[in-house]
């Protein structure tokens, strides 16, 4: 009887194994049907937000020339920041409440999947090339405020004034206009700067960039100054690894622009890259995600349809050489440049608007 019982348990415990075993050999078919060119062919291609297209191009020439995947990616928003005239990122990006630029950046390295990153940093224009350094110079992944502006001064990178005379007067109009109560009084329409009034409502900005090499190797980046006159110190999605991007270089990337603070709650790029692991489209990952950000919307940012009335968009690269970008709200476009060319693509969107 004794040596009964140890037979049916030992036959239990090993068919409870087989059992548990069979989810990891699902995982691991779903890869293996993920049709993939051999090593030296992949399609070499690069993904932004919109405002993207040049970070697309320089990544994509970058990438032909056999430099690393982080590397290019970093050198195509490396245009944005260093662009006076773009208010969403680096040199220009509109600043917080008190009338201070504070930058986000994240980057993620495929082939090692190392990553670093840097929040509420002030007075450096170039907030991606810190992040690469917090993952290369360093024993962590996440710097902020003070100690990334410190990090970066001992890095050799010069301290500026980033607020430039048109995110002054912007943020100066946003004040001027914030209440009838206080004594701020905006100027009269006649001697409103035309450059300052196209850009109300609350302006925001964000850029993302990934690229895939002809091995197959993918990584990304996200930069940007973040929510318009936000409270000092606020961090959005942009550097949460696992929110404004992540990499699995078996699988794919994802990276964000929108309303970060719906990222963060639900950890999207992950997500998304999780889901292409099982097996979705990056197409249908991303329109997966944003029914989840819908699911989880609290009502005070509903409109009456029940729908989010903020923007939220995904940009996802599959190691298959497939790609997308999708939109919480259309119509919406996303920068590609691959062997096709440089150009806006359509958005996969979740809503149009009436």
């Amino acid at each position: 009887m004794k040596e009964n019982s140890v037979s049916r348990r030992k036959f239990l415990l090993t068919s409870a194994a087989l059992a548990a075993s069979v989810p990891l050999l699902t995982k691991a078919q779903a890869l293996d049907k993920m049709a993939r060119p051999a090593k030296g062919n992949f399609p070499v291609k690069a993904i932004s937000s919109a405002n993207g297209e040049k970070a697309t191009k320089r990544a994509y020439e970058m990438l032909l020339a056999g430099k690393d995947t982080l590397d290019a990616v970093i050198a195509g928003v490396n245009i944005q920041e260093d662009d006076p005239k773009d208010i969403s990122v680096g040199l220009g990006g509109l600043p917080n409440e008190n009338g201070v630029v504070e930058l986000d950046s994240a980057v993620m390295h495929g082939p090692s999947h190392k990553a670093g990153a840097v929040a509420a940093i002030q007075k450096i224009r170039n907030p991606s090339k810190v992040a690469k350094l917090v993952m290369t110079q360093t024993d962590h992944v996440l710097l902020v405020g003070e100690g990334a502006f410190r990090f970066a001064r001992a890095h050799g990178f010069q301290e500026e004034n980033l607020l430039t005379e048109k995110a002054r007067k912007i943020w100066l109009y946003w004040k001027q206009s914030l209440s009838n109560k206080d004594d701020w009084v905006p100027p009269p329409d006649s001697e409103l700067d035309p450059d300052v009034a196209k850009f109300f409502g609350r302006p925001a900005g964000t850029i993302h960039c990934s690229g895939m090499n002809a091995n197959g190797d993918i990584s990304c980046v996200t930069t940007t100054s973040g929510l318009s006159f936000k409270i000092p110190g606020r961090v959005g999605d942009s550097p949460i690894i696992g929110a404004g991007l992540y990499v699995d270089n078996e699988i794919g990337s994802c990276g964000s622009t929108g309303r970060g603070e719906a990222n963060l709650q639900n950890l999207c790029s992950f997500a998304a890259v999780e889901l292409m692991r099982s097996g979705m489209s990056p197409k249908d990952a991303g329109i997966e995600i944003l029914k989840r950000v819908k699911a989880h919307t609290e009502n005070r940012l509903l409109d009456e349809k029940g729908r989010p009335e903020f923007g939220l968009r995904f940009y996802l690269l599959s190691k298959d050489g497939s790609h997308t970008g999708v939109s919480m709200w259309g119509p919406a476009k996303f920068a590609v440049t691959d062997k096709n060319g440089t150009r806006l693509e359509d958005c996969a969107t979740l809503f149009e608007k009436d």
